[in-house]
């Protein structure tokens, strides 16, 4: 039973930390650290939540993703008008999508662990705040990102790389790359998230190949269950919540969120 609770809790934070820019991975390190419940494969079920959080962008950006790929398709087949626009919104995507391609690749038996120490989360979680507050600040915010350059998509795509830190926030680090690169705010929160996509879903099936050699108990198995479908469903909550407030309000509410985290994040260390 307290697993199951364990899955709920675990899937509730992915779903909200993994679309708002607080960081999901810093939150899952918290949590571990925190609760030092033994859940079993800490990696798999981490992996499951993320395809969880992947499903509801799936799902909830479903006409995009099928205009994207029927515009690459039809350039491949004959007498088939390819629609420009969505052409180049779709290799935005692609290109964008590169730096994680590779580094995801290099760092794929580093990065699960190498950072994953609440200092580094503390120091992340300050680093970005402060981050927010500089590009809300001097950013012009007046582009959308279907006129964007691949130029800029290759540095939103970077800017994601630094995601793999648990603290950085994968949406919060290419929102304030997309803001930086004078997109709208709503604007660089929608392609951020389109950008997580490819990136969340080659990385999560990646370690799914890896672990499907593992044999897990069946209760461990139906806790993996359970966060994968809490995040699915709450994820999509958060995703529509998400792009109606970044319409209107400014993001730092969030910085100053990160940097409290951070305060209570130091005096526990201090305590413990």
């Amino acid at each position: 039973m307290l697993l199951y609770l364990y899955s709920i809790v675990a899937g509730l934070i992915q779903a909200v930390t993994e679309f708002l820019p607080v960081s999901s991975s810093g939150h899952l390190v918290i949590l571990h650290d925190f609760v030092n419940f033994n859940i079993g494969n800490t990696l798999a079920f981490d992996v499951a939540l993320h395809l969880g959080t992947a499903l509801a962008l799936i799902i909830f950006f479903r006409k995009d993703i099928w205009k994207y790929i029927l515009a690459v398709l039809n350039v491949f087949i004959p007498k088939r008008q390819v629609n420009q626009r969505d052409l180049k919104d779709a290799m935005l995507i692609v290109y964008g999508s590169i730096p994680a391609v590779i580094f995801g690749f290099l760092l794929k038996k580093f990065a699960p662990t190498m950072f994953r120490q609440t200092e580094v989360v503390v120091i992340t979680l300050v680093v970005v705040a402060i981050l927010f507050f500089v590009v809300e600040k001097t950013a012009k915010h007046t582009r959308d990102y279907t006129g964007m350059s691949i130029g800029k998509a290759l540095y939103i795509g970077c800017a994601q790389v630094l995601a793999l830190i648990p603290g950085v926030s994968r949406s919060g680090i290419t929102i304030i790359a997309g803001m930086s690169a004078d997109l709208k705010r709503s604007e660089a929160a929608k392609f951020s998230f389109l950008l997580s996509i490819p990136a969340v879903l080659g990385a999560g099936l990646l370690e799914m190949f890896d672990i499907a050699w593992t044999k897990l108990p069946n209760q461990e198995i139906i806790g993996i269950i359970v966060g994968f479908v809490v995040s699915a469903v709450i994820g999509f909550v958060v995703i529509k919540f998400f792009l109606k407030y970044v319409e209107h309000h400014k993001l730092n509410v969030f910085a100053w969120y990160r940097i409290c985290l951070a305060l209570i994040l130091l005096l526990w260390l201090y305590l413990k």
